[in-house]
């Protein structure tokens, strides 16, 4: 299923159209059936300003949100990184087959969670966490042997590291699970729609001001816009690059 803000461009579009037709409204629509008589324009610019200033703290809260969301997926990304460099040094402390076995499985398992932070092809990424999964059980199917074979302190290690990799795997798919709620989407999307309607309902001349009932959905749209891209994994330009994991590819492979 496609989600839209997948695709912060479409975001802007139906944003800025949200939110000028919402100024629009207030501006031809309302002042015909009651204009804000002199003595009442003081209370309403300040029932205007209050609602904006509402509006300012929703999207900074929200901003927050997926700042923090971002935060959290590069986070994981190093640790996902740091967890397969220990155990590709561990896998030493395995025989020599199991260590060859291991490493072997682990770069084939790098390789794919480079694939999964670059990839945008939903077919692609099916398949990237298919076999994501099944080197995963080839990895914990071949230290488990070796524990068995040999439960030795030095040999736990070498478990104990592989069950790091996989636990990270587990957090990173987690965190770019956590998304912002369509909840604070909507009701985001309410209060916008109500400023630019009081914005629109205050302006004194609707030919005059037409130009200027643009400035509020156009900040706002890009305000959408920037959380949008920051909050989707695959979409937009704000992404997690996986900087780490690529550092750790060259450092294991010989040039």
């Amino acid at each position: 299923m496609q989600n839209i803000l997948d695709y912060p461009a479409l975001v802007f579009i139906v944003s800025f159209v949200l939110m000028w037709l919402s100024a629009r409204l207030g501006a031809a629509l309302l002042r015909r059936f009651r204009k804000i008589e002199d003595e009442a324009r003081e209370d309403f610019s300040v029932i205007q300003a209050a609602t904006l200033t509402l509006l300012a703290l929703i999207i900074g809260f929200t901003f927050s949100m997926a700042v923090g969301r971002y935060d959290q997926r590069k986070n994981y990304e190093e640790e996902e990184a740091n967890a397969i460099g220990t155990e590709y040094v561990r896998a030493d402390l395995l025989p020599a087959a199991d260590a060859a076995a291991v490493r072997g499985l682990l770069k084939a398992y790098l390789d794919e969670r480079v694939l999964f932070y670059t990839t945008r092809d939903a077919h692609e990424l099916a398949r990237v966490n298919a076999e994501t999964e099944r080197l995963q059980g080839a990895m914990w199917s071949t230290v488990k042997q070796a524990a068995a074979a040999q439960p030795t302190p030095v040999v736990a290690l070498a478990v104990s590291g592989m069950n790091d990799v996989l636990n990270t795997q587990g957090y990173t798919q987690a965190a770019w699970w956590n998304r912002i709620p369509y909840a604070a989407w909507a009701l985001m999307t309410l209060i916008a729609m109500g400023a630019n309607l009081l914005v629109g309902y205050g302006a004194r001349a609707l030919k005059a001001g037409a130009g200027l009932l643009l400035i509020v959905p156009l900040v706002v749209s890009l305000s959408f816009t920037l959380i949008a891209d920051i909050d989707s994994p695959r979409g937009g330009v704000i992404r997690v690059k996986p900087l780490n994991l690529h550092a750790l590819a060259d450092s294991i492979r010989p040039h």
